[in-house]
């Protein structure tokens, strides 16, 4: 089927007085930040023909961040926002071109249960027009329906059950170095130090200045570090982007039988009022994994401790058991802490510095980022480099734009 490319959304109404200059290609480009945004960032902007250097301080997928962990959900429901629907769409096309062409098998096609306590549920019928535009439709399954199919899961609490074939998972950290592996294999200049942006003079930043005691300059700077934005930029964005504490768990499946649990689908346990679960039950062999997904505290990417927390932990112990009754006596084998990055809405920002027309700001995944990683780098680097305009939806003077509703956050 054909996946058309994703067009952005209104045009930027305060920075359109100023247009962005086109960059010519060969031109020096550096990315700050080989997650999500920033990897795939790089990478289409050297695939554009542009000279790119890619810095990170603790390398792609590390244990610190936003994307360090195994598994990501991916799935184009999102209500009648059809900005992030056509998003997605284009993200998971180059999801499975990159794929393909790197032999790494990064996106699992599991499908997503979404398990619903009443009888209507907006959030997923809003999506329909859209799905009905690209030719795909939810598959519903009533309570019973549901049980059989997926004996496994407890549905006696449940309205309905509505399953989405073509949404899944993607690896999560694995994605990460496979996208900068790929910058590097294709010309692109990696490197593993702490950057910090030099000063703002007559509307352009200087440069980059590295922890090695190197300065980096280029004719365009892009700064795509996650939960670190707002500590590098915090008269800017120390109030616009925060990070906030999130756990997940991998409960150890039943020996006699592990392969069933870890051939469910993907299933989210959304609308029961504030308690929302989720979970990705394959997850590469590492156990049957589980999130509680309601913002933590308030913390600092670099210096907060990882040690998961004993009351979520039970609190999801809870859960599973009365979801999937086998899973009752299933041990904690491994947990994850991580954080999101937050932006006040629930959407992206990219947009330039107030003050320095060279210089951008890519970010706000906002927990639901990494799945749009692929579509959003492409969409970046036309924008970075003056082929399409800026966007209001992500711009940092953006008016008061409807909240991306609930269900958006995939670790």
């Amino acid at each position: 089927m054909e996946i058309r490319t994703f067009a952005p959304p209104e045009v930027h109404s305060v920075l359109q007085l100023k247009a962005i200059p086109q960059l010519k290609t060969q031109s020096e480009i550096a990315v700050v930040g080989a997650g999500a945004f920033g990897g795939w960032t790089a990478l289409h902007l050297l695939r554009q023909g542009y000279r790119v250097t890619l810095i990170d301080a603790f390398g792609p997928g590390n244990s610190r961040a936003s994307s360090g962990d195994e598994t990501r959900v991916i799935r184009s429901t999102y209500g009648a926002n059809e900005t992030y629907f056509d998003l997605n769409r284009r993200a998971l096309q180059l999801w499975c071109e990159n794929q393909e062409r790197w032999g790494k098998k990064l996106f699992h096609r599991t499908g997503i249960l979404w398990l619903c306590y009443h009888e209507q549920m907006p959030f997923i019928e809003a999506t329909m027009p859209f799905m009905a535009k690209h030719g795909l439709a939810y598959e519903y399954l009533s309570a019973e329906e549901a049980a059989y199919r997926y004996p496994l899961i407890n549905f006696t609490d449940l309205h309905h059950a509505v399953f989405d074939a073509e949404a899944g998972y993607l690896m999560a950290r694995e994605g990460c170095r496979a996208v900068a592996e790929a910058f590097i294999e294709e010309g692109g200049r990696y490197i593993q130090a702490q950057a910090e942006p030099m000063s703002v003079n007559h509307n352009q930043l200087a440069g980059i200045k590295l922890s090695n005691g190197s300065v980096v300059q280029a004719q365009a700077y892009v700064w795509a570090c996650g939960a670190w934005l707002g500590y590098l930029f915090p008269e800017i964005l120390g109030k616009v982007i925060t990070a906030t504490r999130q756990e997940v768990y991998y409960f150890g499946v039943p020996e006699n039988c592990s392969a069933a649990w870890e051939h469910l689908p993907v299933w989210i346990d959304w609308d029961n009022g504030d308690e929302f679960f989720y979970g990705i039950p394959g997850s590469t062999h590492r156990g049957f994994k589980v999130a509680y997904d309601k913002r933590g505290e308030d913390v600092h990417p670099t210096h907060m401790e990882r040690q998961p927390t004993p009351s979520l932990i039970e609190k999801s112990r809870r859960f599973l058991a009365r979801r999937f009754p086998g899973m009752v006596l299933a041990p904690l084998v491994e947990a994850r802490v991580c954080q999101y990055e937050n932006s006040p809405d629930g959407n992206f920002i990219l947009d330039r510095h107030p003050e320095a027309e060279n210089c951008w700001f890519l970010g706000g995944g906002s927990g639901h980022g990494y799945k749009h990683g692929p579509a959003i780098g492409e969409w970046a680097a036309q924008i970075i480099t003056g082929k399409q305009p800026l966007a209001a939806l992500f711009s940092l003077v953006r008016p008061a734009i409807a909240q991306v509703q609930g269900g958006q956050n995939d670790v």
